[in-house]
């Protein structure tokens, strides 16, 4: 038993170390494809591209590991049945259900640890991921200066290269534009020859301009009129541009610290614990803002004796008051309504802006839990799946896969939505593709383990056989009436 319990295990882990950075990869192309736009043209160096995939593929983890444990268990059965070793297994006593059952022990520890990834590394992948892409958005792209074209990425200057080198230091036509003024194209100088180059802590861009001349027809202060037009010529000239912020840089700041993807699940509860404190606050402020309009509608109708505005009581009738005495009184009341309306609506938005962070921090608390448990229903599809239609290799089987996980992640995502719209209670739209993965998996494990033919390759080839297409396109064809010419 050790020995076959063994042999399954080696033909079970291959397929699955395969399959699960097979899955990775697939992810991270995903990924990469969305910010492609943001890396392409920062001049940004190998290592800082690879530890950005290296944190974004932690953060895959535990989708990856539903995935990789569906495609190799199917793979790893289908393969036993199509070389016929589960018949042979059976021959000695073994059971289907014990073939499975066996390596369930294995998935489980896989499921425990794809938890225990997603809960204490993904969230500090995700912080580290965030932090590094923001820092990759906001950094200037590469300073290139192309032959024919005006560059504006130095602030305040614009500079047109008529030619360069190959070696790309030595220029011709050189026409550089000051606007530090901010009066348009006032101010700018123009060299036939000139050299460009880079300090070697790459902070500046040095300039050695020759035989030009400077142009400045931009006004100060006074008029327009009475500007002096500056026209200076030079043999040689030596302009510096600060290039210090097209240097990448990290950064890390605290901006998604808070975000539910980068919050393990401890801290989840945490967070919802502290907005439910802000939840109750908010009620507490919409009572008092009703009870201080309570008040100073009943303070303008009938002021208190003891105030030490009024000393005198004004119990008057409202149908005793004259018509200046009604209108003031119903305009006082009608701006205490609006106030109070108007605070109702900006509580009431506030509140509903503090459960849509509950909600979002209790998505993610469920959807670790989610993954973890659809680690071990793929697992039990899979195999049985695999048993019944007998085919290894990887055609048949990442085709089943594919459309069974894509069907799970579409249902996984709706439900989620839902959730997240209150239109369904957060454990339930996140427990919805579980509830549904349930009873295919203990259908699929029952017709595994009775040997059912329902779903083989060989019953489905069968029953299309039966239905004899030639046989029903023949009678068909002869049924057709013939046409007389």
């Amino acid at each position: 038993m050790k020995i076959i319990y063994r042999y399954l295990f080696k033909k079970f882990l291959g397929p699955f170390a395969l399959t699960f950075f097979f899955a990775l990869f697939i992810l991270l192309m995903q990924y990469l494809w969305k910010y492609v736009d943001d890396l392409v043209g920062k001049g940004l160096e190998l290592t800082i591209v690879l530890e950005l995939l290296f944190y974004a593929s932690a953060t895959f983890v535990s989708l990856a590991a539903p995935l990789a444990v569906l495609l190799s268990s199917l793979m790893t059965f289908g393969t036993l049945g199509e070389r016929y070793e589960i018949i042979a297994m059976k021959s000695a006593g073994i059971s289907i259900k014990k073939l499975i059952f066996s390596l369930s022990v294995f998935v489980f520890l896989i499921a425990c640890g794809s938890f225990w990834f997603s809960d204490n590394v993904a969230p500090k992948s995700y912080f580290k991921m965030r932090s590094l892409l923001r820092n990759i958005m906001d950094q200037k792209p590469t300073l290139s200066i192309e032959e024919g074209t005006f560059y504006d990425g130095l602030d305040n200057f614009i500079i047109r290269v008529g030619k360069k080198n190959r070696n790309n230091r030595d220029i011709y036509d050189v026409l550089l534009f000051d606007h530090t003024k901010y009066q348009g194209n006032s101010t700018f100088t123009y060299a036939k020859r000139g050299k460009m180059e880079m300090t070697d802590d790459q902070t500046y861009m040095l300039f050695y301009l020759y035989d030009g001349f400077y142009w400045d027809e931009s006004s100060d202060a006074g008029p327009i009129e009475k500007s002096a037009l500056m026209r200076t010529t030079f043999s040689e000239q030596y302009k510096r541009f600060d290039i210090s912020s097209f240097k990448f840089e990290k950064s890390e700041d605290d901006f998604y610290a808070k975000r539910n993807d980068a919050l393990s699940n401890n801290e989840l509860l945490k967070m919802r614990d502290t907005i439910m404190i802000s939840v109750k606050k908010n009620n507490d402020d919409i009572i008092a803002a009703f009870m201080t309009s309570c008040h100073s509608f009943k303070y303008f109708i009938y002021p208190d004796d003891i105030s030490p505005n009024h000393t005198e009581v004004h119990n008057i009738p409202y149908s005793e008051l004259s018509a200046k005495e009604k209108t003031q009184m119903l305009d006082r009341v009608l701006v205490l309504k609006n106030d109070f309306k108007n605070s109702l609506n900006m509580h009431k938005e506030y509140k509903g802006h503090l459960y849509s962070n509950i909600t979002s921090y209790m998505t993610e608390w469920y959807k670790k839990y989610v993954y973890a448990v659809a680690c071990i229903l793929f697992f039990f599809i899979g195999a049985s799946l695999g048993s019944i239609i007998r085919k290894g290799g990887i055609g048949v089987p990442l085709v089943i896969t594919v459309a069974f996980f894509s069907s799970y992640f579409m249902l996984s995502i709706f439900a989620e939505k839902l959730a997240k719209g209150d239109a369904v209670p957060v454990w339930f739209g996140m427990w919805l593709s579980t509830f549904v993965l349930v009873p295919i998996c203990a259908f699929l494990t029952y017709q595994a383990s009775v040997d059912s033919a329902l779903l083989s390759s060989e019953e489905i080839h069968k029953k299309i056989q039966q239905l004899n297409f030639k046989k029903i396109f023949t009678k068909k064809k002869n049924e057709t009436p013939a046409t007389h010419s």
